[in-house]
C-alpha cells in the first residue's frame, strides 16, 4: 500500500524508510520550492510544539524547530550566530517576554 507524504523530510529518513524495507521516492527541491517547503515545516513543527505534552516532547518539538530555522537561514547565506545576534540586538531595544506582557489597547492621552 502506497502512503503519500508530499513534505520535507529530515536527510536521513530515505534511509531510514529502506531499513524498514519499504521504497521511498524522493526528489531534491529546487531553492523555491526548497524555501516554501521550509516555511511550511516551520508551521508544521511549530504547530507540534504547541500540541506537545511533555517537557521531552516540547524540547524535541522546538530541536525540530530550531533545525528548520537553521536550514532556512542556511539558504538565505546567514548562521544561527546571526540569527542570535539578531535576536539579542531585539531584545536590547523592544525587550524580551520574560515580563509577559500582554497588550490589550491604546488610546491617545487626551481622549480618557
Amino acid at each position: 500500500m502506497e502512503q503519500v507524504f508530499n513534505k520535507l523530510v529530515r536527510d536521513k529518513i530515505p534511509d531510514k524508510i529502506k531499513s524498514n524495507g519499504e521504497v521511498a521516492v524522493t526528489r531534491v527541491l529546487d531553492d523555491d520550492e526548497y524555501r516554501k517547503e521550509l516555511f511550511k515545516k516551520l508551521l508544521e513543527e511549530a504547530n507540534e510544539v504547541i500540541n506537545s505534552s511533555s517537557k521531552e516532547e516540547s524540547i524535541e518539538e522546538l530541536a525540530d524547530v530550531l533545525e528548520v530555522i537553521k536550514s532556512i537561514g542556511e539558504l538565505n547565506n546567514f548562521s544561527l550566530e546571526n540569527i542570535i545576534d539578531a535576536a539579542n540586538k531585539k531584545r536590547l531595544s523592544r525587550g524580551g517576554f520574560k515580563k509577559r506582557m500582554f497588550l490589550e489597547s491604546t488610546r491617545r492621552k487626551n481622549e480618557e
